[in-house]
C-alpha cells in the first residue's frame, strides 16, 4: 500500500470513529498539511466515500458506509491485540507507533462482535521502562538491519569489559526482558549476539554489507540448532 493510499485509509478510519473531525485535527494526526487533507477529502468523495462537511467546519462519515469486515475468531483477535501491545511496550518508538496505527486499522475493519472482543482484551503489557536506552538502540539496529548498514558499537560484557567493533546487524531476538542483536562481527569473523542494554554507543560507519548465505540470520539459526542451542536449551550463543 502506498503512503497516500495508507493515509486515505486512515482518514476513513478516523472519521468512522468520530462524529466530526476538522481538517486541522486530521492534519495533526496524519502529520500533513491541511491543504493535503482538503485534497484527500475531495478525492475520497469523488471515489464514492460518503463524506459530509466542508473546509473550516469539519467532516463526518455518513451512516451506512463501512469497509468489508475481516473475519477473525475471538482467539485470533486477542492474539493480535496482545502481540501489538507487546510490540508497543518492548520494541523501539518507531515500531511501537506503527503497531498503534495497525491496531486502529484492525479494530476498524472487524465485525462489531469481534471489535468488542478487542476492546475487552485483558492481556496487558505494562511498560516499566527498565531499559529506556534499549528503545533507542532498537530503532537504530532495526533500521540498520533493513538497510544492511555496518555499525560500530561499544559494548560492555557481563564482566564489565568494554570492547569496540564493527558488526553487520542481521536480526533482533527477544528473550523475555532482554533484546539481543544477532550480528556478524568483523573482528571475530564469526556470529555474535549483543544484549541491547549493554551497548554503550552505536554509530553507523557509512559502510554497507551484502548478506551472504553463510553470514545470514537463517544460517545463524541453523548453526544454533546444529550445536544444540535451539530449541533444546533456548539460550543464544555469544556475548
Amino acid at each position: 500500500m502506498s503512503r497516500r493510499a495508507d493515509r486515505l485509509f486512515q482518514i476513513v478510519q478516523i472519521l468512522r470513529g468520530r462524529r466530526l473531525a476538522t481538517a486541522a485535527l486530521l492534519a495533526e494526526r496524519l502529520e500533513v498539511s491541511e491543504r493535503t487533507i482538503y485534497r484527500d477529502i475531495r478525492d475520497l468523495s469523488l471515489s464514492g466515500v460518503p463524506i459530509e462537511g466542508e473546509a473550516g467546519c469539519g467532516y463526518r462519515l455518513l451512516p451506512g458506509y463501512d469497509l468489508p469486515a475481516l473475519m477473525f475468531t475471538a482467539g485470533e483477535v486477542e492474539a493480535l491485540v496482545a502481540a501489538i501491545r507487546l510490540v508497543q511496550t518492548w520494541s523501539g518508538e518507531t515500531l511501537a507507533q506503527d503497531a498503534g496505527t495497525a491496531e486502529e486499522k484492525l479494530i476498524g475493519v472487524l465485525t462489531p462482535q469481534r471489535r468488542a472482543v478487542a476492546e475487552r482484551c485483558r492481556i496487558l503489557s505494562p511498560d516499566f521502562n527498565k531499559y529506556p536506552q534499549v528503545k533507542i538502540w532498537f530503532d537504530v539496529f532495526h533500521t540498520a538491519i533493513g538497510k544492511l548498514q555496518v555499525l560500530h558499537i561499544s559494548y560492555e560484557d557481563e564482566k564489565g569489559r568494554v570492547s569496540r567493533r564493527n558488526v553487520h546487524p542481521l536480526g533482533l531476538t527477544f528473550w523475555g526482558e532482554v533484546w539481543l542483536l544477532v550480528a556478524w562481527c568483523e573482528s571475530r569473523e564469526d556470529y555474535r549476539s549483543f544484549r541491547l542494554d549493554r551497548c554503550l554507543s552505536v554509530t553507523p560507519t557509512g559502510q554497507y554489507f551484502y548478506e551472504r548465505p553463510d553470514r545470514s540470520l537463517a544460517d545463524f539459526i541453523k548453526v544454533q540448532k546444529d550445536e544444540g542451542c535451539l530449541p533444546e536449551t533456548k539460550k543464544p550463543i555469544g556475548k
